[in-house]
C-alpha cells in the first residue's frame, strides 16, 4: 500500500549584503505563517535563520509581498528583501521592471544593470504621526540624547549621526533605543557617520531583529536624515556591515540600489512543520 507523500513547505534563501532572508512563494499554494512559525524558521540553531521572512503572493502588479521580523511579528518593509525578490521575479520572467505592493503601498524596482537591483522604496515619512512618534515633535532633532531624527519608510527609524559607528556598542546601544517610548511602534535604530563627501558609514539594529550586517530601510533612513541635515546630497553611498548600497532621494521618491543573493533552495519537512505548529 503506497503511503501519501508527506506535504513539505518549500523555500528560498535569499540575501543582500548578508540581510538574510527566507523567502516563500505562495502564489500557486497559500502559506498558513503565524508569529510562531516565524519565529521557529527564524531560529538559526533548529530552523533556517533569517533577518526577516517575506512571502510572495498575487497581487495587483506583479506580485504581493508581506515581511515578517524574526521575533514573529510583521513588518510593513523590507527594502533589500525586496530587492532580492525583485531580482528573483525579474530573472523568472525576464522583465525589467516590476510593480510590488506591500503594507508600504506600491514598490517599482527595475534592473540597474551588472548584476543590481533598484527598488523605490516610495517617499519618506516626515511628520511625527506619519513615523509614527508618541505625541508632536520636530522629526529633524528629537528630545532624545545624541539628537537623533525620526523617519518613516514604511517602518519607524532613528539615526544618530556620531563621529565614528565603529565605536558605537550597537548590540547595547541598538535596544535600548528600540523601545524608547517616543516610538509607540518600536524603531529601527542606526548610527551612522560621515567618512567623505555623500559618503556614510552606518551600523544598524533591527526591531525584532537586532543587529544586521545591512538593512534596506534602514539606509533609505539614514540617506534621507542626511540629506535633511545639511550632512550630505540627496544621493550617497553607505558603507554597511555587509557592503555598500547606492541611495538616491529623488522627486519620486528614494531609490536604493544594491547586489542580491540567491543563496539556496529547501522544503521544511511535514514532520517538522508538525512539531513547531
Amino acid at each position: 500500500m503506497k503511503h501519501a507523500r508527506p506535504q513539505t513547505l518549500p523555500f528560498m534563501k535569499m540575501h543582500g549584503l548578508g540581510n538574510d532572508f527566507v523567502v516563500l512563494d505562495a502564489r500557486a499554494r497559500s502559506v498558513a505563517m503565524t508569529p510562531a512559525l516565524a519565529m521557529a524558521i527564524a531560529d538559526r540553531h533548529r530552523g533556517v535563520g533569517f533577518d526577516q521572512l517575506a512571502i510572495i503572493e498575487q497581487g495587483s502588479g506583479d506580485a504581493h509581498l508581506t515581511f515578517y521580523n524574526a521575533d514573529g511579528s510583521t513588518a510593513g518593509a523590507c527594502g533589500n528583501a525586496t530587492r532580492c525578490i525583485a531580482r528573483f521575479l525579474m530573472d523568472e520572467t525576464a522583465k525589467t521592471e516590476l510593480t510590488l505592493s506591500t503594507e508600504r503601498g506600491t514598490l517599482y524596482a527595475r534592473d540597474a544593470g551588472n548584476g543590481l537591483t533598484s527598488v523605490n522604496m516610495g517617499h519618506p515619512q516626515l511628520d511625527w504621526h506619519e513615523v509614527p512618534l508618541a505625541s508632536e515633535m520636530d522629526t529633524l532633532e528629537l528630545p532624545i540624547e545624541g539628537k537623533p531624527t525620526a523617519t518613516g519608510m514604511g517602518n519607524p527609524h532613528c539615526t544618530f549621526f556620531v563621529e565614528d559607528a565603529d565605536a558605537v556598542d550597537i548590540e547595547t546601544f541598538g535596544p535600548a533605543h528600540e523601545h524608547h517610548p517616543l516610538y509607540p511602534q518600536r524603531t529601527n535604530v542606526q548610527v551612522a557617520s560621515l567618512i567623505g563627501p555623500d559618503h556614510l558609514r552606518m551600523r544598524v539594529w533591527e526591531r525584532g531583529a537586532g543587529l544586521t550586517l545591512a538593512s534596506g530601510s534602514s539606509s533609505c533612513a539614514t540617506a534621507v536624515a542626511a540629506a535633511r541635515r545639511g550632512l550630505t546630497g540627496r544621493k550617497v553611498s553607505i558603507e554597511l556591515d555587509g557592503g555598500t548600497l547606492q541611495v538616491d532621494w529623488r522627486e519620486d521618491g528614494v531609490w536604493m540600489t544594491g547586489g542580491t543573493a540567491h543563496v539556496f533552495d529547501g522544503n521544511f519537512t511535514h514532520d517538522w512543520l508538525e512539531a513547531v505548529s
